[in-house]
């Protein structure tokens, strides 16, 4: 428990959730929760990850870098190779992610984050599930 992020696993699967509880997350509070989840990779084989970003409001670009360059990079050979996002119904929000996601894409075409299965999906369900 954080104090903007929930983690869970589900149960009998191999699936770790992270849910945004606040508006923003700060980036030093942001590496902490995805270290905690590569804890989690590691000792129970999580293959998909899905991360809830419904409550928030403020889009990051040095997060998402580190999430895509660092974290994702490393986690690939824990074998998480699926990834899920709920996007907040905001399309600034929404416009944001795709370009800072173009803009990595674009300067890292090597990395393994281009190899992985990311998909953006309307609900917890259908992110789990799918």
């Amino acid at each position: 428990e954080h104090e903007h992020a929930q983690i869970s696993v589900v149960k009998d699967k191999p699936v770790a959730i992270v849910i945004a509880t606040s508006n923003y997350i700060s980036i030093d509070e942001f590496q902490e929760i995805f270290r905690q989840i590569g804890e989690l990779v590691k000792d129970q084989q999580i293959s998909k990850l899905v991360f809830d970003k419904r409550a928030l409001t403020v889009f990051h670009q040095p997060s998402m870098e580190w999430y895509f360059t660092d974290w994702k990079e490393k986690m690939w050979d824990f074998g998480l190779k699926t990834h899920r996002k709920i996007l907040p119904d905001n399309k600034v929000f929404q416009q944001s992610v795709r370009i800072g996601r173009e803009k990595i894409k674009n300067d890292h075409p090597t990395l393994k984050f281009n190899q992985m299965d990311i998909q953006y999906k309307n609900d917890l369900q259908t992110a789990i599930d799918e």
